[in-house]
């Protein structure tokens, strides 16, 4: 990549950033994105080292929730993220130009930067009626969006709309809304979703990217594993009280009062993958099952529709008692099932030989006849021919 601006060394100094909180903020960024804390150091000569990335970001349908959030990160905050990590050359929101100078800003970038800049798009695509739900100096959303992402080095969606299109693809909606991914299949994408995504991902994001110099590992759904790997229901603080049966029943409750579990109010934290619960919001302080409000799944596929209801419960779990843990029930599993096989192997056994002793040919001499069993379980160990088996088939 080509170098376009001075290193991020000079230009932290400039700003009066000290080398401990930068290897503080790389440390971070080594536990977010999952990583031991040994890579720490190898994080900050790949920072130190890098160019400032260009960014052009676009919105299609959209509340702007994720650029509310992106105006609000701290860790670093946003000033570092525009002045010291990217160069945001299109924002509509936070750019001094407007109108055609705005969208030659966003062109001069292409042009300077190909397949080397970095795509950002929030909000939904809108496809229904020729796309003219979102046009944008009288071109379709879609169509702009297929032209930046053409010379991307990669495409990162924020938010759940961009994801699958969000709430404008809810059953209804009329403009027939879809995610990027749809609109640009061939693209490098790496999805973001959530309502809003956590700026904490996207700075992760980034950051492995400069360091590793390719795009973070992702599932199926183009997500990366660092931040949605994992079940919120497995890193929620009150996955104690799921286990020992302690639910909240009604809003206020005692339970409510004790921080006892939400899955009764329609929490979709056992079917939601990310990493709220670590990294959380607002200043990393908090986030909503802290303080009081269920997961409703928004970064889940069709989490509008799969979702909702937001207080509806979850189908119930299996009848086990409350005390079980998922562990306990595992071990018992197997258990049976060693059983099962036991039973197999002893039966597999006896019938071997009885069958071996049905094809033994009829003895020389024949023995004196057995007497007639005194007890039901000496009536027992007489095999089919007539014979005692001693008891031991």
């Amino acid at each position: 990549m080509t170098t376009f601006d001075r290193g991020l060394t000079a230009l932290l100094a400039e700003r009066g950033v000290s080398r401990r909180a930068f290897l503080k903020f790389s440390a971070a960024m080594a536990g977010v994105l999952a990583l031991p804390p040994s890579y720490a150091p190898r994080i900050a000569t790949a920072l130190e080292k890098a160019p400032r990335l260009p960014v052009i970001w676009r919105e299609g349908q959209d509340c702007a929730g994720n650029t509310e959030g992106f105006l609000r990160a701290s860790h670093p905050t946003v000033a570092n993220l525009i002045l010291d990590i990217l160069s945001v050359d299109y924002h509509e929101t936070i750019m001094a130009p407007s109108g055609a100078a705005a969208e030659e800003s966003m062109l001069a970038t292409m042009e300077r930067y190909p397949n080397e800049y970095i795509l950002v798009v929030e909000g939904s695509i809108p496809r229904a009626d020729g796309g003219v739900y979102c046009t944008i100096g009288g071109r379709t959303f879609e169509s702009i969006l297929r032209e930046v992402a053409d010379g991307a080095a990669m495409t990162i969606t924020v938010g759940t709309c961009a994801f699958d299109g969000g709430l404008p693809a809810a059953a209804g909606g009329p403009t027939g809304a879809v995610g990027v991914s749809q609109v640009v299949p061939g693209a490098r994408i790496i999805n973001l979703p959530g309502c809003p995504m956590n700026v904490q991902n996207l700075t992760a994001t980034i950051v492995h990217y400069l360091t590793f110099h390719e795009l973070p590992a992702t599932d199926s759904y183009g997500r990366p594993l660092f931040a949605y790997g994992q079940l919120v229901h497995d890193q929620c603080e009150r996955r104690a009280h799921f286990e020992q049966g302690e639910y909240v029943i009604a809003w206020g409750d005692e339970g409510a009062r004790k921080g006892w579990c939400l899955y009764k109010m329609g929490c979709k934290g056992p079917e939601t993958f990310a990493n709220c619960p670590t990294v959380r919001f607002n200043d990393r302080t908090s986030w909503p099952v802290k303080v009081g409000h269920g997961c409703v799944g928004c970064t889940m596929p069709g989490s509008w529709d799969q979702m909702t209801p937001f207080y509806r419960r979850l189908p119930p779990p299996p009848p086990f008692a409350s005390e079980v843990t998922a562990d306990q029930v595992g071990i018992a599993f197997v258990g049976a099932i060693a059983g099962l096989a036991a039973i197999h192997g002893t039966a597999s056994y006896v019938r071997k030989r009885r069958q071996d002793r049905a094809e033994r040919p009829p003895a020389t001499q024949a023995g004196p006849a057995p007497e007639a069993p005194t007890t039901i379980a000496a009536s027992a160990r007489l095999s089919s021919d007539g014979e005692s088996n001693g008891g031991l088939d």
